[in-house]
């Protein structure tokens, strides 16, 4: 009995110790590294200039009721003060000067920095403090790019010696759990030294079209914006630039920067023409979940599925069509429909890229010639002007489906739900609050315009759809649903919970 109650605990050991001969341990001091980087580390003051608005009389009362229409009992009360000649900065109405605080790093001797955006964002004047406070100077803004809330700045005049930088490291390379360094300039104190671990990767907190945040538990609080974050080999891997902080106070644990594989080709584009360009495809897609996947055949939820595609675009270009899944773009996979757009938008336009789709359940590549998204987002897209679709059907002209109540589309419905002439399909007019399509975010209002990528204009077309998707024993139908100018895709179960 001893000896196996031996073998049992020495068993036991020996699946422990590798684990912990594995285990990196926390670091004794981070006083050499930051020795080392906060050098490079500077601190950013800005000053903005504030318009008062034009106003009447009472130095500002127009700022206080707003514009007043004629005849109203303000206007004569504007026109007492104005003959009192009461002046301008009494009750508000004078300019007036903003200042505010931030974070960044040198990138290069000759006094490149980078920041956030939002830091510098609209700033009559910036000032750069170097870590300690000895020397300042003043700053130029080379450009900036809102969508990445990055910036790069430039110390103007010449400098008389190199100034200390720091360089980018490998993001992709990091992994959670790692420890970082973050230095900066929290609530204007100065040189503020904090340390954690990478929480999460590839965080999405919807603060712009290409997130792929880097989350740590190091504290980020007002001013660390625009501030680096350092790996334990003194690279930075992440720009901060955004807390999660529910009191409005600060950091609670739960901070964000932007990974250096996303930043650094956006800077060198900003650096050498002040301004970034981005491919652009053409495509509104969504996320494929369990349910799309099953209705569509799909032994995975990866890729991209296409929900419209748009007018002379480079995807309409190339033959890209509703309900293809993108599932490879110049050779790079894929893997969500939040990869896409950060791809496409890397690509720079006018390259000839492959795309791989699956259509119909088959692979096929697709030949693109990228475009520019600046371009494009100057485009003022017209209303469609198509006239009225005329569909004939023998069957009833409207009937419940699914928990829906279904309608061909007529004039009287296309005024009532704002339909546009060009959309055709059936009208969803009522929909069951206990039914799956309710509980999947069908809508009244919504008009479906195909049932698995095929199109339906009458209630006999729908039936057919979904008596052909219980044939093949599907689960669900794939919807492709118009509302209110976009469109999306929305798998409901064939056999309705009632």
């Amino acid at each position: 009995m001893k000896l196996n109650r031996f073998f049992t605990l020495f068993i036991v050991f020996s699946l422990i110790i590798p684990v912990q001969l594995f285990a990196r341990s926390a670091p004794d001091s981070f006083a050499d590294m930051v020795e080392k980087l906060s050098p490079a580390v500077v601190y950013i003051s800005t000053s903005q200039t504030i318009k008062a608005p034009e106003h009447g009389g009472f130095g500002g009362l127009g700022r206080l009721f707003g514009d007043v229409p004629e005849g109203h009992p303000f206007e004569q009360f504007n026109e007492l003060f104005k003959q009192f000649n009461v002046p301008d900065g009494f009750g508000g109405g004078r300019d007036r000067k903003t200042e505010s605080l931030g974070s960044g790093f040198v990138i290069s001797g000759d006094g490149y920095i980078v920041t956030n955006h939002h830091v510098v964002d609209k700033a009559d004047e910036i000032t750069i403090t170097l870590n300690g406070g000895d020397h300042k100077y003043q700053a130029e803004l080379i450009g900036s790019d809102k969508k990445t809330d990055l910036a790069v700045l430039k110390i103007k005049g010449n400098i008389k010696e190199p100034l200390p930088y720091v360089k980018f490291g490998n993001s992709d390379k990091s992994r959670v759990g790692d420890w970082v360094l973050i230095i900066g300039n929290p609530f204007g104190l100065g040189g503020t030294v904090t340390a954690g671990i990478i929480s999460s990767k590839a965080r999405d907190i919807n603060a712009g079209p290409f997130d792929d945040f880097i989350q740590t538990d190091a504290a980020i609080n007002r001013g660390n914006s625009g501030g680096p974050m350092f790996n334990m080999e003194g690279d930075v891997i992440g720009i901060n630039t955004a807390i999660f902080s529910p009191n409005g106070v600060g950091s609670v644990g739960i901070g964000f920067a932007i990974p250096s594989n996303l930043a650094t080709n956006i800077i060198e584009q900003i650096k050498d023409g002040g301004k970034v360009q981005r491919g652009w495809l053409g495509v509104r897609i969504q996320q494929i979940t369990d349910e799309i996947a099953e209705s569509m055949g799909l032994e995975n939820n990866k890729g991209a599925l296409v929900a419209e595609v748009m007018e002379d675009s480079p995807a309409m270009r190339a033959g890209v069509q509703v309900g293809d899944l993108i599932i490879e773009f110049d050779g790079k996979e894929v893997t969500t429909m939040k990869k896409l757009p950060r791809i496409v938008a890397e690509t720079p336009h006018d390259k000839k890229v492959k795309m791989k789709i699956i259509r119909d359940g088959d692979e096929e590549i697709l030949k693109v010639i990228t475009g520019d998204l600046a371009t494009y987002e100057e485009i003022e897209v017209a209303e469609s002007g198509e006239g009225e679709f005329k569909g004939e059907s023998s069957d009833e002209a409207e009937g419940k489906i699914l928990g829906m109540k279904l309608s061909r589309i007529n004039s009287e419905l296309r005024k009532k739900f704002s339909i546009d002439k060009s959309v055709k399909g059936l009208l969803i007019s009522e929909v069951d609050r206990d039914s799956a399509a309710f509980e999947r975010n069908v809508r009244v209002g919504d008009v479906i315009l195909e049932v698995n990528q095929i199109g339906v204009f009458s209630i006999a077309d729908l039936k057919a759809v979904i008596s052909d998707a219980k044939d093949k024993k599907r689960k669900s139908v794939l919807l492709l649903v118009h509302r209110a100018g976009d469109t999306l895709f929305i798998a409901i179960p064939v056999e309705d919970k009632k």
